[in-house]
């Protein structure tokens, strides 16, 4: 297996808000996430750094992640502990107020996959040359494509396409989607909107 990341503040912003970290635990089991700050300078950056460094310590610390139920829960149960050090974070510091991130992780064992989700970064695989999109986007363009009120074509350029619905350090509470993945994948591939608002699935599945 090969794994690798790469990031890049772009041509507009001055400071890479986006973490990510790809770490195993005592059993080999792979852990994968992506998160994408928000909330002005710096801040977004701290507030993605916080969930990615807690949640993929933590997860080198555990022998195994257990079965798939037991996975689900550490994940529910972890994310939600991200969100209570964002806000500690920013009571601590109230200049940071508003600060937030999406979050999107995979974990992988010789038993089962699983994705998660919070916000509008995404998490794929690739079968059979193919790219598929697993996650769903906490977006509000999202949610009005799903009620038919608008097409994926006029959400692409919508102006509040950068609208989440959900976010880490927006809430006091806060769950994860959860993906069951069928194994048997040729690769995962996870990213925040930095490309998925610049690239169609179609250039990225090329590359």
């Amino acid at each position: 297996m090969q794994y690798a990341y790469l990031t890049d503040a772009g041509k507009v912003r001055e400071v890479n808000e986006d973490s990510v970290v790809i770490v195993k635990n005592q059993t080999n089991e792979i852990l994968m996430c992506v998160a994408d700050g928000m909330g002005g300078h710096k801040d977004g950056e701290v507030a993605s750094s916080i969930v990615v460094s807690l949640i993929g310590n933590r997860f080198k610390e555990i022998s195994s992640i257990g079965n798939k139920e037991d996975a689900i829960n550490w994940l529910q149960s972890i994310v939600s502990e991200a969100n209570v050090e964002i806000f500690k974070y920013v009571q601590e510091n109230p200049e940071s107020k508003g600060m937030g991130t999406t979050l999107v992780l995979a974990v992988l064992t010789p038993s089962f996959l699983l994705f998660g989700n919070i916000g509008d970064s995404s998490g794929y695989v690739m079968k059979n040359n193919k790219l598929h999109k697993i996650t769903v986007d906490h977006s509000l363009v999202n949610l009005l494509v799903s009620t038919g009120e608008l097409t994926p074509e006029e959400a692409k350029d919508h102006p509040r396409k950068n609208v989440l619905m959900r976010a880490l350090g927006s809430s006091a509470e806060v769950e994860m989607d959860i993906f069951n993945v069928e194994l048997g994948v040729d690769g995962i591939m996870l990213c925040s909107d930095g490309l998925t608002s610049l690239l169609s699935n179609e250039q990225i599945e090329k590359v």
